[in-house]
Formats: C-alpha cells, sequence, structure tokens
C-alpha cells in the first residue's frame, strides 16, 4: 500500500490532499484498509478484528432500531430498505429477521467488493429479497439507514496558524510519509476567533455532498444516520484543538493517520449540524436529533432488555452507557416527502441544538 501511496502523491505533483489520501488508504482496490480481505469488524482482538460496532455488539440494537424503520415504512408507503455502508453484513440480517415480510427489497450500497462478498455469504439465506449496488440509484424510494456510515467518509484536513488557514496534505519522506500545509481559502464553519494557534481541524465535503446527491434521488421515504459526533458548536469548541481523526486497530484508538496505510482504519467525528443544513437545503426534512442511547429507549430498548437473560443484558449495556456509545453516538432523521413524528426522537429530540 505505501508504494501505491507514493504513486498517488508523485501522480498528483507531490503534494497530497489529506482527503485524497484518506480516501486511498480506506478504498483502494485490493489494498485500501475496507477493500483488502481481512475481517474488520468483531467484539474482540483475538478475532483479528479493529473495531466492534452496535449490530456485533448486542442484537438487541437491530431490535429496536427496526421499531422506527417500521413505523418510517408505514407512514412513507415504502417497503424498501437501502443501507449504505453494510460492513458485515451483521445489521441488514438482524434487520431483515425484525422486520419479516414488511420489507421486500433489502439493498445494500457499498464499495468495497471484498465487504459485498463476505456480505453475499451471511445473507444467502434471503435470497433474492437482497440486492447489491455500487452506488446511489437514480432515483430511490424506501428507507434508508447508515450505522456508521458518515465518519469513514474522507475529510479536509485545516490547520491555522493563527493569521490564515493552511490545508493539510501528505507529501513522501524517504521510505515513508510526512505532513506539508499549504495556505487556503477553505475554512471551517466557525469564527477563527474559536481557533488558537497550531489548531487542527476537518471539514466534510463529502459526506454534505453525500446527503445533497440522496436527497435529490430520494422520491419518497426516511433515512436514519447513526455516528459518533458532535453539533457544530461543540465540533469546533476552543478545547478541541486537535480535532476528531483517529485510527482504530486490534481495538485500540490512535492518532497516527499516517502510519501504516491501508492496515489501519481512520476516522473522523461528524458535524451533525452540516449534516441537517445539507438535507434541509437540499429538500429534506429533519425528523429529529438525539444521542443513540435516547433514541434506542424511544425505540423499546428497555422491554426488550427485560425480555432477555443476564448476558444479552450485559452485552447490550454500552449501546446505552455514557462513557461508551450511548451519548458519544447520534442519531439523525431526515424525511423526503411529509414530515412524521418519528418514534425515535419522541423523547429527548436535541434537533435544537444542530
Amino acid at each position: 500500500m505505501m508504494a501505491r501511496v507514493h504513486a498517488g502523491i508523485a501522480q498528483a505533483g507531490g503534494w497530497l490532499p489529506f482527503d485524497r489520501y484518506m480516501s486511498l488508504v480506506l478504498y483502494a482496490p485490493g489494498l485500501g484498509y475496507y477493500a483488502r480481505d481481512s475481517r474488520q469488524f468483531g467484539r474482540m482482538p483475538a478475532s483479528g478484528s479493529d473495531f466492534v460496532t452496535a449490530p456485533e455488539l448486542s442484537p438487541l440494537f437491530a431490535q429496536a432500531l427496526a421499531a422506527q424503520l417500521a413505523q418510517a415504512l408505514e407512514l412513507t408507503g415504502t417497503d424498501e430498505l437501502w443501507e449504505f455502508g453494510a460492513g458485515s453484513g451483521v445489521l441488514a440480517e438482524q434487520l431483515l429477521q425484525a422486520l419479516g415480510k414488511s420489507v421486500q427489497r433489502y439493498h445494500i450500497v457499498d464499495l468495497s467488493a471484498a465487504l459485498m462478498q463476505r456480505q453475499r455469504q451471511r445473507l444467502q439465506p434471503f435470497g433474492a429479497r437482497v440486492q447489491w449496488h455500487e452506488q446511489l440509484p437514480e432515483r430511490l424510494c424506501g428507507v434508508v439507514i447508515g450505522n456508521e456510515l458518515l465518519d469513514a467518509m474522507p475529510v479536509q484536513l485545516l490547520g491555522w496558524d493563527g493569521q490564515c488557514w493552511h490545508e493539510r496534505g501528505v507529501v513522501r519522506a524517504d521510505a515513508g510519509l510526512a505532513w506539508q500545509d499549504r495556505p487556503t481559502t477553505l475554512h471551517p464553519p466557525a469564527p477563527d476567533s474559536a481557533f488558537v494557534p497550531g489548531a487542527v481541524t476537518e471539514i466534510h465535503p463529502q459526506a454534505e455532498a453525500f446527503v445533497r446527491t440522496l436527497a435529490a434521488r430520494f422520491e419518497r421515504g426516511a433515512a436514519f444516520f447513526i455516528d459518533y459526533g458532535f453539533p457544530e458548536h461543540e465540533y469546533y469548541h476552543p478545547q478541541r484543538h486537535g480535532g476528531t481523526l483517529m485510527t482504530h486497530r486490534a481495538h485500540r484508538a490512535a492518532t497516527d493517520v499516517l502510519a501504516d496505510p491501508g492496515e489501519q482504519d481512520i476516522t473522523a467525528h461528524v458535524n451533525f449540524s452540516a449534516i441537517a443544513l445539507a438535507g434541509q437545503d437540499a429538500g429534506l426534512q429533519v425528523l429529529g436529533y438525539t444521542s443513540q442511547a435516547r433514541f434506542l429507549l424511544n425505540c423499546g430498548l428497555l422491554p426488550l432488555l427485560a425480555a432477555t437473560d443476564a448476558r444479552t443484558r450485559a452485552a447490550a449495556q454500552p449501546l446505552l452507557q455514557e462513557h461508551e456509545m450511548g451519548e458519544l453516538f447520534k442519531v439523525i432523521g431526515f424525511a423526503a416527502g411529509d414530515a412524521f413524528d418519528a418514534l425515535g426522537f419522541a423523547a429527548g429530540d436535541r434537533s435544537h441544538t444542530l
């Protein structure tokens, strides 16, 4: 992978913007982190995995989420689910089991041929009800779900020196890689006074463009995105002067995003205010925004917990705990067409903070 990155830097004239570097090391066919034949998702490092997602933690996540998706399917008069970035396929499997015949087609849109192959193996029992796509359809009618999707979209990296902004890029340094900054007219959606000299942060044009494109092709339905992140005033808080970029490997988080390209995950937290504005400006209506814990409780997670055994209840606790996924992860919902009172935002809606 390092040779491929060096070639990309040379093709770019010796300086590769960070978003292009991130795209390359995550998605380059056969070499990128998500494009290689290895296991990324799992509960423990012993499995060879690098991180765990909510569906791998507990099937109760999908069972609670299914209550919201069932409501959205009914109220929008649709019978198709669209999952973007389906990972191992475990969420698709659990949702198909929970929703039954209310879902006539389950569409998966994924960039990774390796992941699609794993998904096909897992979802083989559902036959032709599951269909795969490598890109957005021209027209979409149904309910969309994206769990830990937006955080994996490449970001642009900006640095503030106290007087002007610089875009951070990657250059070759002997056999390895190094940072190099260049002056830019780009800037975060926050006043310069919010940043101390030496601050580094991210902007998310690809995630925002994805939401706008989705909106443009959305004829009728709803969309729900679950990810870690903040509203804009928290994302660009003066105390967050190092940005949010991180890596995941063997269930450990780190910050050296230039190390071992293609061998570790790279993510950035989501600016949910920008996602909400991108959707609204493109014609979608925001149904709500809240923490994952509140969303799952609104969707009936407590009765599900009460009806299961102690081991299953213990495994599901990180979904709700503030120091785990409960507070750091947020959920935002959109409607294409008429808005409705979405179950997951019935209590604790934080849309006013966006």
